[in-house]
């Protein structure tokens, strides 16, 4: 590429955009649910979520993986690699049937979080090392992108269940998976060519790190961060943060059927998902001038009052609802992956924030099945899920409680520069 330096850093930003929209499909899960549910898994919605609760469970494991082969190859072929598993998930997603109705947490739950992880975490940690100077900026436009998949994608889902419906239970619901795929596979690969690393010791043109106390001078191992209470607080408070949109992100289409709302319950899905991807942005945005730690405690107080209100709220304060649970989501994704650079250096960002996520993804595992549980109980009768949303404004304020113990660490120097292929890095 030919581009300039300073330039490039944009053309970087463009790409993950791109492929973030397809990553993002995973929140217009609440579109499948009830006709995967009654075609695979005779109307069990606790069952039927626990696809997506895999999906989002094994982001971090992508992560992780993303951060392994990065010692090895340059991630523009991570991301396609995370894109071809991605794809491949959900195109073996859509020949699932009730005999095997635990196959789709394989390929659409397993292969595709784990191929969303890859490429999710690997085009984060690569821009953030572009944008050192708006690094919050720079993850929130990113991860917003994410958010807006569901906004795009949406109504093509929607068109397409539609088209290839053949008349039986779930059909068009797993022929959109097949067509997805072949999208996700032409956009990751295509994008991915692009995701390559900053010459070493870039910094932006005119700029000038000042000291942070907040930020961690050199890169701790993951074995390191192992090592520290701050990892921990900041994984089990990651925990707790999102269970109140991840369950609302599972059941939305649901809630608002329940809600008398069935003949634009639609829109709640992309209300949510236009919410969510605009939080990412404004919030990580003001992250850079509240810093990471306070954003995240706003967000959470905030959380917990919004979540005893889903079951009570009436007619289109239901959207009202959904759409603020989904702006503070948002706020989540970017702050804690912002915070993990912050905390955990540059280094080994990809692999950090992947043991990092996987708080998150516990979270997804626990916060879907809850959901599911108390949706089988409720039926029709919307306000018999309180239990479930109480349990996602309790979480909130336990994690505030756990992120006000969260301390800087103390600035070391890395002692080994990071290792780059040589193809991958700038002309």
């Amino acid at each position: 590429m030919d581009f300039t330096v300073g330039k490039k850093r944009w053309i970087i930003i463009i790409a993950s955009v791109c492929i973030q929209l397809c990553l993002g499909t995973t929140y217009i899960w609440s579109m499948f649910q009830t006709g995967i549910a009654n075609a695979l898994f005779n109307g069990n919605n606790a069952l039927a979520s626990l696809s997506f609760s895999f999906m989002i469970a094994t982001l971090s494991v992508g992560g992780i993986i993303s951060g392994i082969l990065r010692k090895y190859i340059a991630p523009r072929f991570i991301v396609m690699a995370g894109g071809l598993t991605m794809a491949l998930g959900f195109i073996l997603a859509s020949f699932v049937t009730p005999k095997a109705p635990w196959l789709l947490w394989i390929t659409f739950g397993l292969m595709g979080g784990i191929g969303m992880g890859m490429a999710y975490s690997t085009t984060i940690a690569t821009a953030q090392k572009w944008f050192p100077d708006k690094r919050g900026l720079a993850t929130g436009i990113i991860i917003s992108a994410l958010g807006m998949g569901g906004v795009v994608f949406t109504p093509v889902a929607s068109a397409l269940m539609k088209a290839l419906n053949d008349g039986s239970a779930g059909s068009g619901e797993l022929k959109t998976f097949f067509v997805l795929g072949f999208v996700f596979l032409a956009v990751c690969t295509a994008g991915g060519y692009f995701i390559i690393e900053p010459p070493k010791d870039y910094l932006p043109q005119g700029w000038t790190p000042k000291p942070n106390p907040s930020i961690t001078t050199g890169s701790l191992s993951p074995k390191e961060i192992l090592s520290t209470p701050q990892y921990y607080i900041m994984t089990v408070s990651f925990l707790l943060a999102t269970m109140g949109g991840l369950m609302m992100i599972g059941f939305a289409k649901p809630i608002a059927d329940a809600k008398g709302m069935g003949a634009a319950a639609a829109v709640g899905v992309v209300v949510i998902s236009v919410f969510n991807a605009v939080g990412r942005l404004v919030w990580g945005w003001v992250s850079d001038k509240l810093g990471r730690k306070n954003t995240i405690i706003i967000l959470l107080c905030i959380n917990a009052g919004l979540s005893l209100l889903v079951t009570i709220a009436s007619g289109y304060w239901i959207f009202v609802i959904i759409a603020a649970i989904g702006f503070l989501y948002g706020g989540f994704l970017s702050n804690y992956a912002s915070l993990s650079a912050d905390y955990f250096g540059q280094k080994y960002t990809a692999f950090n924030y992947g043991l990092v996520m996987i708080g998150f993804g516990a979270g997804g595992v626990i916060s879907s099945y809850i959901a599911g549980h108390f949706k089988n109980l409720a039926a029709d009768d919307i306000g018999k899920m309180f239990p479930a949303f109480l349990i996602a404004a309790i979480a909130a304020i336990a994690g505030v409680v756990l992120i006000a113990f969260l301390k800087p660490i103390a600035s070391k120097t890395a002692a080994v520069d990071e290792i780059v292929p040589k193809e991958n890095e700038v002309d």
